[in-house]
């Protein structure tokens, strides 16, 4: 009872430290563009590469990520993520000259890639195979609460006239930052198994342990499924979508600021309500079914964009389109994460959680580089083309699904066996090729 009730405590500090790491990248992302572009006035290209350095950083530092938190554990990778996070930010709110800009850019994207993976991984050792859907659900609802409520109050206290209000917003960022350095210190994590090995051991082992993942064919699965499900959807929100709204659509600013809304708010009201859903089904089924809402998302978008009907029903299918995306992304937060997490061989979730992270970032940087273009010179074969992705998410979830074991699977179902059984729970087991 004693550690149940140790676990629990520091989930909800985990948990806040979730809100808070979100609050403070929606605090200043959605301005980062104007604020290196006209308020420092080093133009666009600038702007471009501050944004480019962002996802560049987190594709070398993830890497190495995985390896420290198999070896210290996640809490002191967090806090030395959040302390490069906090420099980053503070330095980005003086600097005025590009280099100084790239490389805060370059700090902040670095601190930030690193702090979802550690807080993965401790979410994974303070949870349960019972507790975990729920654990990672609160984690996702929490993060578009942080985000959202973060960009709100970031877009009250910037004004583009001023650079010193810009400067109050990174320095509030660093702070945040901080403060989470001091309460995450306060967490008391339940002993983890660790892989420790000899210093002169240490380059051997880190190539064994990405070898020993890429032998695991089941996760190589998942990261193919999770690159196309991230390249699908996730990278085209800012990007392709907004593109294709404006452009082929019509969409008005307004509007697409109601889609994103509409995203949002269908995360906040169904997450929780699809949770008891989604847990009592096969995890690869309902990886599946995402893929089907999605195609249905995409041919909303093409009735939006491609139809024939008014500016108001043209509209609404832009809005509905970011809708089924949202519970599309409700019904992945409580699957995906849990599943990375039961793939991992004992000690070794770090190092997994941090190789989906750098498979999202990867698609992260493709997504927007592709659709961008591709939805501004021809809307019909974008939409087209990642209507085609969200069936191709549907067809591999059900290749994953016979390669894993009904443990990880169908976790719930395997325990409903056991306890009809009047058994134990065994212990989930990995699917090592």
């Amino acid at each position: 009872m004693n550690v149940t009730r140790a676990m629990g405590a520091a989930m909800r500090r985990i948990h806040v430290g979730n809100a808070l790491s979100a609050f403070g990248l929606g605090f200043t992302v959605p301005y980062l563009y104007v604020y290196v572009a006209q308020v420092r006035g080093l133009g666009a290209m600038t702007a471009g590469l501050v944004l480019a350095v962002f996802a560049v950083a987190a594709l070398i530092v993830l890497p190495f990520a995985g390896r420290a938190i198999v070896r210290r554990g996640p809490l002191p990778v967090l806090l030395t993520a959040l302390v490069m996070a906090a420099l980053g930010a503070l330095s980005l709110g003086l600097a005025g000259h590009a280099w100084a800009v790239l490389l805060s850019a370059g700090a902040l994207g670095a601190g930030q890639a690193v702090m979802q993976p550690a807080l993965a991984t401790m979410i994974v050792d303070c949870s349960t195979t019972e507790t975990r859907s729920r654990a990672f659900a609160m984690q996702f609802f929490l993060q578009n609460l942080g985000l959202g409520v973060g960009g709100l109050i970031g877009g009250h206290l910037v004004d583009t006239t001023r650079v010193s209000s810009f400067t109050l917003l990174f320095a509030i960022e660093a702070a945040v930052f901080l403060l989470l350095v001091v309460l995450m210190a306060t967490v008391r994590m339940p002993r983890a198994p660790r892989v420790e090995e000899a210093p002169t051991e240490a380059g051997r082992s880190a190539r064994s342990s990405w070898k020993q993942l890429l032998g695991n064919r089941a996760m190589v699965q998942l990261c193919v499924l999770g690159f196309v499900l991230f390249f699908a959807c996730y990278g085209q929100f800012e990007s392709g979508l907004s593109a294709y709204g404006v452009e082929a659509a019509g969409i008005s600013t307004s509007a697409l600021g109601t889609a994103l809304a509409a995203n949002t708010m269908m995360i906040v009201v169904a997450q929780f309500a699809v949770l008891r859903f989604v847990e009592r089904r096969r995890r690869s089924r309902v990886i599946a079914a995402v893929g089907v809402i999605w195609a249905v998302a995409w041919g909303a978008a093409a009735y939006a964009g491609l139809g024939h009907g008014s500016q108001a029903m043209a509209t609404a299918a832009f809005v509905s389109t970011y809708a089924l995306f949202g519970l599309g992304e409700a019904m992945l937060s409580p699957t995906l994460a849990p599943l990375v997490a039961d793939l991992a061989p004992t000690g070794m979730a770090g190092q997994y959680n941090s190789a989906f992270a750098l498979v999202k970032q990867l698609a992260l940087a493709v997504g927007p580089a592709v659709g961008g273009p591709l939805a501004a010179s021809l809307p019909g074969p974008y939409v087209v083309t990642f209507l085609v992705f969200s069936l191709g998410v549907s067809v591999l979830a059900v290749r994953l699904g016979r390669g894993l074991t009904a443990a990880q699977d169908h976790p719930w179902g395997a325990r409903s066996r056991v306890v009809a059984r009047g058994g134990a729970a065994a212990p989930a087991v990995t699917a090592e090729a």
